[in-house]
């Protein structure tokens, strides 16, 4: 699971640098709200993705 989440952050990462891209090219604009779109909607999977592992027990605390 943890690879699953630094791929979800890759990804994120990705995205935005697509949308910077067609921002600095003057592209249209749909093109940057589509790739912002997607953005957010793996950043929350990634978010739903760890409150999941913390709930299911997948990740633990460093205290236990």
């Amino acid at each position: 699971m943890k690879i699953a989440a630094i791929t979800l952050l890759l990804l994120i990462m990705l995205t935005l640098a697509f949308a910077l891209r067609s921002v600095s090219r003057g592209d249209t604009p749909r093109q940057t709200v589509k790739a912002l779109t997607l953005r957010v909607a793996l950043s929350l999977g990634l978010f739903l993705l760890l409150m999941a592992g913390g709930m299911l027990g997948w990740w633990l605390p460093h205290g236990r």
